[in-house]
């Protein structure tokens, strides 16, 4: 899977996934990663944890080999099985 770097306020990083069904980001202090699902025009928090305790390149290193998940439920799992 690959992910698409967008510009978005409050990010440092966005990263669409290829769908744009979910997106992994870092806040602008670059101490927070965050797993964002798309809700129409909007994004939905799904998940957030500190840098240190996995980096946004630690989870795109992650799924890099795998074709995206139907869900960011499916996601998350694939993400928390690494």
């Amino acid at each position: 899977m690959y992910f698409v770097t967008s510009k978005r306020a409050g990010y440092a990083l966005f990263c669409l996934t290829p769908s744009e069904r979910a997106a992994v980001a870092l806040t602008d202090d670059q101490q927070r990663v965050q797993l964002l699902e798309r809700s129409g025009a909007d994004w939905k928090l799904r998940r957030e944890w500190p840098v240190g305790e996995r980096s946004h390149t630690d989870l795109m290193l992650r799924v890099r080999d795998v074709e995206e998940p139907p869900t960011v439920d499916a996601l998350l799992a694939l993400l928390a099985a690494g």
